[in-house]
Formats: C-alpha cells, structure tokens, sequence
C-alpha cells in the first residue's frame, strides 16, 4: 500500500474528472461567488497535453486517489522572476486525507518546475480552508497577499 506518484495521463481523465467535482463541492462553501450548478474550473486534457503543464495523480493498488497540476505562467514585468509556477486541483480522496499525498503531489510539482528553470511557485487557497492552508504551510508555502472583494450590487 504504498503510494506511487506519476504522470498523469488521458486515461486518467474520467477519474479526474471526478476529482475536479470534489475540488468545487469542498469550495463552494467559501467562496459565494461559484456559480450553482454542474461548472468546470480546468481543461484537464489541455493540463496533460500542454508542455508548459504537468499533471500528476498519486496511487495506492492502482487506483487513483490524489491529484494537482502545475503549470508555467509569464509574471508581471516588475517582479524579478519572469515566470512563476502556478499550483492547482490539489485533491486527495476522503478516504485517504491525512496520508501526506497531497505533499507527495506537491513535491512532484516542485521538482517538475525545479527542472524547468522556473523558482518561483505560487498557488491560491481560500483563507477560510484551514485544513488546506495547514498542509500547505506543511510543505513550506507562506502566505503572501490577500486578494479581497466586495459585492456591491445591494449597496447604498
């Protein structure tokens, strides 16, 4: 039982899919501004085909049960990196959270971009989300910068 982390490929979508839903069902909660509904926040197979990306699945007896993606972007012009590693669709299935894949995945991330030339890695998680914020920090990320919003349509 012990966890293989690779590459994902297209095979894998159906599974990913499926982990996609599990992403926006565990956010809906804290962010009111998600859409109701069936909606999508990836192009998963863009995700695994594109070469400025990488998506990788953790098993255990060749099932899947955790995934995320990185993905190269230019930054901003006065920033002293000129691209930033971009880290999402972080998920680990239920039945095996607090088994340290999503540290797996992320290191896999890490490396992918490490062997990229690209240093700088960033990702976005709800304040509200603890448990996420919790093993993020685990792994070493820092928080950074708060994006703030407010909805203005019912102000006087």
């Amino acid at each position: 039982m012990v966890p293989i982390v690779r590459i994902a490929t297209l095979n894998d979508l159906p599974t990913l899919l499926s982990f996609e839903q599990g992403v926006i069902e565990a956010e809906r909660p804290f962010d009111p501004t998600i859409k109701a509904g069936c909606i999508t926040y990836y192009d998963i197979s863009k995700l695994i085909t594109n070469e400025n990306s990488e998506v990788f699945v953790a098993e255990i007896d060749d099932e899947i049960v955790a995934s995320g993606y990185a993905k190269i972007k230019p930054d901003r012009h006065y920033l002293k990196h000129a691209e930033q590693g971009y880290l999402g669709f972080m998920y680990v299935s239920e039945k095996h959270r607090g088994k340290q894949l999503n540290k797996l995945i992320i290191d896999a991330l890490l490396h992918w971009c490490k062997n990229k030339n690209v240093f700088e890695i960033r990702l976005d998680v709800y304040q509200d989300n603890l448990p996420a914020i919790k093993a993020y920090e685990k792994t070493g990320f820092k928080k950074h910068m708060i994006n703030m919003r407010l909805d203005i349509k019912n102000l006087k």
